[in-house]
């Protein structure tokens, strides 16, 4: 039976670089955001979130996800609709990727919202990446070029680093991505 390690840490952690490291070692890893991006072009979906959020997050046929994106940060209730109409979505391709995997003794699901949407249920263990939050704030900004409001939005919808790491089997601080590797070489031993 393959083993599901879940990673997730707050947005600007890192957890995508963790999880790229894992996979440059030869570990399966799913990213649960990557899948929602690509399950959210379906038919199917794109049809549930126009008839929940109206026309205003699409021009023409195509989602606009930053649109979206403001609509669900600034608005809890919006936020479990959507996350409603793309998890369950999420839960079956990642339960066909998983069976092409089953030759592996464990893979990496990350994701975020790991607590948050129930997902850590469904792990045999769980990874937290976390780092100073002045570090988050500037790594995201350089990547989505945003703001720092925007930011502190996102931080201030998901679970705190506290609140992870209680939950938590691992914790990989990731500030000097050296130290990271060497912590990720030492939880790979264990596992």
């Amino acid at each position: 039976m393959t083993k599901i390690i879940g990673l997730t840490g707050g947005i600007g952690s890192g957890k995508t670089t963790v999880a790229n490291y894992f996979k440059e070692l030869g570990v399966p890893v799913y990213i649960a955001d990557d899948a929602a991006k690509e399950v959210m072009q379906t038919e199917t979906i794109l049809a549930e979130i126009r008839k929940s959020f109206g026309d205003t997050v699409f021009e023409d046929k195509t989602l606009i996800r930053q649109k979206l994106a403001a609509i669900v940060f600034s608005d809890q209730e919006k936020l479990q609709v959507l996350n409603a109409i793309v998890h369950p979505a999420v839960a079956q391709h990642f339960k066909t990727w998983l069976s092409n995997h089953s030759k592996s003794s464990f893979v990496i699901y990350e994701a975020a919202i790991l607590f948050e949407s129930g997902g850590d249920k469904k792990c045999d263990k769980v990874i937290t990446v976390t780092a100073p939050e002045s570090i988050r704030i500037e790594r995201v900004i350089g990547r989505d070029a945003t703001s720092k409001e925007q930011v502190l939005q996102r931080i201030n919808s998901q679970w705190t680093d506290a609140k992870r790491i209680n939950k938590s089997d691992f914790v990989i601080e990731n500030i000097d991505f050296d130290k990271t590797k060497a912590q990720i070489v030492k939880i790979l031993k264990i596992l």
